[in-house]
């Protein structure tokens, strides 16, 4: 009998304050504890507005409270189209712009040695760059599981 894949994953959802203006306010995810998973991949979901856009940064945190952060070098995917995904592409600790345009995803990588020192925590930064609403959401995944569990080791601590 195979494994399921729903062990190697666990899912959180960051509710925005407007998921109709996602970006308004300049949206952080909850700082997530990497202490059971090799990685994270945040992913956002936008639908409709076509023009608004984000900066897109990771933060190595050194706790739940984010008292010290430190931007960090990562990976991303876009996929702007149906579901043609473009190539992996390294982003610098400065992050990306998204693109403006509806109905994309965006998967950003950060794999437990990108954090910074022996920081164990990590949360995604979405920095508003063009005022126009976007629907949307994000969703985190804890990926690369340490301690494989039934259901999943807890990523919000």
């Amino acid at each position: 009998m195979s494994r399921s894949s729903l062990l190697d994953f666990n899912a959180y959802t960051h509710p925005a304050t407007a998921h109709e203006d996602l970006f308004n306010g300049n949206l952080t995810t909850d700082i997530i504890s990497l202490a059971n998973y090799g990685g994270a991949i945040f992913i956002l979901a936008k639908g409709p507005g076509a023009t608004g856009t984000a900066t897109i940064t990771v933060e190595s945190c050194d706790d739940t409270s984010g008292t010290t952060t430190t931007a960090v070098a990562f990976n991303y995917a876009v996929c702007t189209s149906g579901n043609t995904w473009g190539n992996i592409t390294a982003a610098t600790s400065s992050g990306f712009v998204t693109t403006a345009g509806a109905n994309q995803t965006y998967a950003i990588e950060i794999r437990d040695d990108q954090l910074s020192g022996t920081d164990k925590y990590v949360r995604a930064v979405f920095t508003e760059t063009a005022n126009d609403p976007v629907d949307g959401a994000v969703i985190s995944l804890g990926v690369d599981p340490k301690y494989p569990a039934d259901p999943a080791r807890e990523m919000i601590t």
